[in-house]
């Protein structure tokens, strides 16, 4: 892969790539205008200069040079929009944001618009549709019926597919509905196809309520938020299971425990928090933003230990820089700015932390390393909480502490509502070239297909370093563990038991550990942590329920599970004999759900039904307002063919791009469009149905939109490794 721009830090190729293609400044022509050094120094003098108001005699420049260090070194890094923002027009530096939805077309669609704005500006939103009135209610002003919180959430997604944040990252939004929510069921299924909110993780508010009716299997109450009245009573297993079965699915909906959240909120007499970021590891209140980082833990090992000293120092630097971040952010909206500042919330995380344990020689899923996470998880915590109160000694509390938990925890002082969150870090990480987050390795090895068309393949560093010692190592060995990824799957070599404990990968590793881990660095983090408990193909309901439970146990906060290949993009193509690619088409099912929408063609009018099953769309039916003749079976051919084609993976765009624009004699308008002929008028309803279908690619793999290359769940996100493409970071 080449490289336009030079650089002498220690970047991997990978970082490189990403950098150039969605952090560098560009001219008017699209080319790469500064260097990665260049970058950091951008951000950090921005930063540095916020130090200013509060000490006019403030040597700036030592201050800038201490930011630059620790970003310079991949030591540290901020969340993506202070790096990609600082400095520059746009000037919007936070990641996260939630915004109130209320039960009014007013207020629904105000909240629309500041949601563009926001990602407009870079950020992602989150959004609890739970005050909606539920479908089927009453409208006192038109003495209409109520479409419920699902039907709103699809015009959201549409606007966010259609506004790219800031031109480099894409809209992400996290659609929350209360468990006691009466259209909770219809939510729950939202996700079923896997074409419809694209742009949406899914999460279920779940209450202490629900759980202890869960304990003692019995009913729960659904209350309409118009109301406030019981409108009908649940089994609580019954939803219980109706999530965990459509988690197994894919994927979603997640689950957050929203009466744990509240427990810790730390202003509870400004209101409930009710939603998170597009990620689930920050709870906000309505209007708060947080800005977000994370320092590279495998950078502190030295000497078979931790280098506590060290990492103090740069903990002190981030929540400094961080809460400067505050001050130099240009807001997208004036109500995020006023509690924003008056809370001043912050979240410092990690990263790296399975690059940590493989360098002190522990395994991910064993006691030692739930210890070392909840003592490293704790040293930052409490080192944060003296910086934040070292910067309130100088520049005052934030605004809201009086109306906060601490006076009455002992707090004299305090600068920050909160200082720590385990954030994702997909594209951080490729530029730190550490494994992200939380997350043990994804794989030791793969295969990376480049834009040019060839294969090279990515080896772990601390892999490679152990293996070539050893005496299988060898160019079959490395092609045989790009191929499956992981020690324990690899078959024909004789490695020792002490590397296959070591190098264990996110499939390797048993449910259990993946949530004791998250629950060590949730003991010690003021917002919440974001992980993907990665589960098996073999995975069952059960195994997903039975995560549930045990994450309630442990104090989560929320969870996200993946079960491998629950995506209908991952099976659709598969290798034959031959080891070529062999389309299959799948069956039609006994079963399906569809959507029916009226077109007026020149010939009249064209019903045409769009049909999914669990996969996504699997066949088009279409008949005229007449019968017979020519038109209706030609129209009867083309459903046929396009039914065969979806079921066989072709993307939806492939075929609207075939059918638009055929013309008849006798075209029309439609509802504002120009319908040109009845194929035309089919592929309208496919483009505006199916606007979004991924790229068939091998069994066990989904790949990027972007470049083409594998895409890996973790961190609660999707993330491509080699672009650097993310659904949320």
């Amino acid at each position: 892969m080449k490289n336009k721009i030079s650089t002498k830090l220690p970047f991997t190729q990978n970082a490189l790539f990403v950098l150039e293609k969605r952090y560098l400044k560009r001219d008017a022509s699209g080319k790469v205008t500064e260097s990665p050094e260049e970058m950091f120094w951008r951000v950090a003098k921005v930063v540095a200069a916020v130090d200013a108001l509060y000490d006019k005699g403030a040597n700036l420049e030592e201050i800038a040079q201490r930011f630059y260090e620790i970003m310079a070194k991949l030591d540290f890094l901020p969340n993506s929009p202070t790096l990609m923002n600082a400095g520059r027009a746009l000037g919007q530096l936070s990641a996260c944001f939630v915004l109130p939805v209320k039960d009014s077309i007013e207020g629904i669609f105000d909240s629309l618009k500041h949601a563009a704005l926001i990602h407009k500006s870079g950020g992602g939103t989150g959004f609890s549709f739970s005050r909606i009135r539920p479908q089927g209610d009453l409208v006192k002003t038109t003495y209409g019926v109520a479409s419920g919180p699902v039907s709103f959430m699809r015009i959201y997604d549409v606007a966010t597919e259609t506004i790219k944040q800031g031109g480099m990252r894409r809209g992400a939004n996290m659609g929350i509905l209360s468990v006691h929510h009466p259209d909770i069921e219809q939510f729950i299924e939202s996700k079923a196809n896997n074409q419809l909110f694209r742009n949406f993780n899914i999460s279920v508010a779940i209450t202490n309520n629900f759980m202890e009716a869960l304990k003692k299997d019995g009913d729960y109450k659904l209350i309409n938020p118009r109301t406030n009245q019981v409108v009908k009573r649940l089994s609580a297993h019954y939803i219980f299971d109706k999530i965990a079965e459509a988690a197994w699915r894919s994927g979603d909906p997640g689950v957050i425990f929203i009466d744990t959240i509240n427990a810790a909120n730390p202003t509870p007499t400004l209101g409930k928090i009710e939603a998170t970021n597009p990620c689930g590891e920050q709870p906000l209140l309505p209007y708060e933003s947080c800005n977000l980082g994370s320092i590279n833990l495998s950078h502190f090992v030295e000497n078979s230990g931790i280098n506590y000293k060290r990492l103090g120092e740069v903990v002190d630097t981030a929540v400094h820089f961080l809460d400067n971040v505050i001050d130099a952010n240009k807001y997208p909206l004036p109500q995020i700015e006023k509690i924003t500042k008056a809370n001043r919330k912050i979240g410092l995380g990690v990263m790296g932390f399975a690059d940590m344990l493989i360098k002190l020689g522990i395994p991910y899923d064993s006691e030692r390393a739930e210890k070392i996470a909840a003592e490293v998880m704790d040293f930052i915590n409490k080192r944060s909480k003296e910086a934040s109160i070292k910067l309130a000694e100088k520049r005052g509390s934030f605004p809201n502490f009086e109306k906060s938990i601490y006076p009455e925890k002992g707090f004299k002082y305090l600068r920050n509502a909160t200082t720590t969150t385990i954030a994702p870090t997909g594209s951080l990480s490729i530029i730190a070239g550490c494994s992200s987050g939380i997350e043990p390795l994804f794989a030791l090895a793969y295969e990376r297909h480049i834009l040019n068309g060839n294969i090279l393949q990515e080896i772990h560093p601390l892999f490679l370093e152990v293996v070539k010692k050893e005496d299988f190592y060898g160019e079959d060995f490395l092609k045989a563990i790009s191929r499956v990824g992981s020690i324990k799957m690899l078959q024909g070599y004789q490695i020792p038991e002490t590397l296959k404990r070591l190098f264990v990968t996110a499939h390797d590793i048993d449910y259990e550990w993946h949530l004791r881990i998250q629950a060590a660095f949730q003991k010690h983090t003021d917002n919440a942590v974001s992980k993907t408990i990665n589960l098996p193909q073999t995975a069952t309901v059960e195994d997903i329920k039975k995560i549930y439970l045990m994450a309630y146990k442990l104090g989560l906060k929320g969870v996200t599970i993946y079960r491998d290949k629950s995506k209908p993009e991952q099976v659709l193509m598969v290798p034959s004999k031959e080891g070529k690619r062999k389309i299959a088409p799948r069956p039609r099912p006994k079963i399906t759900h569809g959507i029916t929408e009226r077109v007026m063609t020149g010939c009249g009018k064209l019903y045409v039904t769009v049909n999914f099953d669990e996969h996504g769309i699997c066949e088009v039916f279409a008949h005229m307002g007449k019968t017979g003749g020519c038109a209706a079976s030609q129209i009867e051919a083309t459903c046929r063919l396009i039914s065969l084609a979806l079921r066989s993976g072709v993307k939806v765009e492939a075929i609207v791009r075939q059918l638009r624009g055929i013309r008849c004699p006798r075209p029309t308008w439609s509802e504002g469009k120009q319908v040109l002929s009845c194929a035309d008028a089919i592929a309208q309803v496919l483009a505006e149905i199916g606007r979004v279908q991924a790229e068939p690619v091998e069994i066990g793999v989904l790949a990027c939109p972007e470049c083409g290359d594998v895409l890996i769940h973790e961190g609660g996100c999707v993330t491509c490794r080699t672009c650097g493409f993310s659904r949320c970071d």
